[in-house]
């Protein structure tokens, strides 16, 4: 039996078992899990460190490498977001609604756990942990595979989990790691059918493209983040020079960083220049437009490609538009439907761009960098949906489970 058939094995018995698991006995395992991250993180950090030596030796950009680093305040993170996860109401078994028919029957609608969640994930070590917390609060088994890059940090994350979880009571095989990351093993977990009930790719274009490409099994599909701040004519510009900054610099490796800045020209003359010097203190590649380029000629030019690119690094498109209308236009021309921002204090403008802008989040005179599950009060999320079917945008728990028809009767039989 292969690896990736006995864990799939493990995951799907023990999902059976884990619906009947109560409420006490996750959030004691998880309890567990938090405190365990802590007390073992030097045991994490050293297995990150060969990780990240064996990036640099790959010539990996900082900016991936930042990705990949666990530091005590990290890991301190990721197990306050485990907690977080502990202190949200139980889903499960929650009965959405329920009515009455004319002929006496009961019928309600009832959460329920989907089963077995597969992941496929590369580079953020984070994401081991958010996807088992959030699958064990919802009375999923899980199954991780990451990528190679970080599988040393993967497995130690895995360890202590296994250790803290199955010691309060979860039954093992319902938190279970990949060791082999190879493209084959992934393809084959693609098709597990019988076995995997949900599949959630978290990571690059090619990743989730290839997911949606060859996958049997039921995927959510969590695109890429193509993310654009909008600073309309009407914007305060020193708000828009804080989100900007913020938005393209202070993580610039995520999803949620912005990609690309949108400027009204009625405003260009007077905020480009600010701008421009403030991203290439942090030493921001600028790639801009002939318009942009009038005004601060000290910039390389942007390519149509460019406009399509998440760059994942110090790097950001620029284009000066002609009001909300084109910055709408122009952003659901090349977005990729996950988070955009528009800095205004223009009511209509507000409200015409959230309306209007087809993404997973938008937001007015805030940072695209707060589309995530911790920052919306889900604790963590297993992944950030740009589709529109089942979930979108941060995947929290109640995207993690299923509905059952409940059905009380009195003895009616149909005509």
């Amino acid at each position: 039996m292969t690896e990736l058939l006995e864990k799939c094995t493990l995951a799907k018995d023990a999902s059976f078992k884990m619906a009947g698991v109560s409420t006490v006995t996750k959030d004691n395992a998880l309890d567990a899990i938090a405190s365990a991250l802590v007390s073992r993180a030097d045991e994490i950090i050293a297995a990150n460190a060969e990780d990240i030596k064996n990036a640099r030796a790959k010539g990996t950009r900082e900016a991936m490498i930042d990705r990949l680093t666990l530091t005590k305040e990290r890991i301190d993170g990721i197990a306050e977001g485990v907690r977080q996860v502990r202190s949200l109401a139980d889903p499960i078994g929650e009965v959405v609604k329920m009515w009455k028919r004319p002929n006496g029957l009961e019928i309600g609608q009832k959460r329920v756990p989907m089963g077995v969640i597969a992941i496929i994930y590369e580079a953020r070590p984070n994401v081991t942990v958010d996807a088992a917390a959030l699958c064990l609060k919802t009375s999923n088994a899980c199954i991780l595979r990451g990528g190679s890059e970080a599988i040393n940090s993967n497995k130690a994350l895995m360890r202590v989990m296994q250790d803290a979880a199955y010691g309060a009571g979860l039954p093992e095989g319902s938190l279970n790691i990949i060791e082999d990351t190879s493209r084959e093993t992934a393809a084959e977990l693609m098709k597990m059918n019988g076995y995997v009930d949900m599949l959630i790719p978290r990571g690059g274009k090619g990743l989730i493209k290839s997911v949606v490409d060859n996958a049997t099994v039921p995927v959510v599909e969590t695109a890429a983040g193509n993310c654009h701040v909008y600073v309309d004519g009407s914007a305060d510009l020193g708000m828009a020079k804080k989100i900007v900054m913020n938005a393209k610099v202070q993580r610039p490796s995520v999803c949620n960083a912005a990609e690309t800045l949108l400027v009204d020209k009625k405003i260009a003359d007077k905020f480009i220049p600010v701008i421009f010097d403030a991203l290439k203190e942090k030493n921001v590649e600028i790639r801009a437009d002939k318009n942009a380029k009038n005004i601060y000629a000290d910039v390389l030019d942007v390519t149509d490609e460019d406009y399509y690119t998440e760059y994942n690094d110090y790097i950001i498109a620029v284009k000066v538009v002609d009001g909300v209308d084109e910055a709408i236009a122009h952003i659901n021309k090349y977005n990729t439907k996950h988070s955009e921002a528009i800095v205004t204090n223009d009511y209509a403008a507000a409200q015409k761009f959230l309306n209007e802008v087809d993404a997973a989040a938008v937001y007015v005179n805030a940072s695209t960098r707060f589309t995530d599950g911790f920052e919306f009060g889900f604790g963590a999320e297993i992944g950030i949906s740009t589709q529109k079917m089942h979930a979108r945008g941060p995947m929290g728990l109640e995207a993690l489970t299923s509905i059952k028809y409940i059905v009380y009767g009195s003895g009616q039989i149909r005509e």
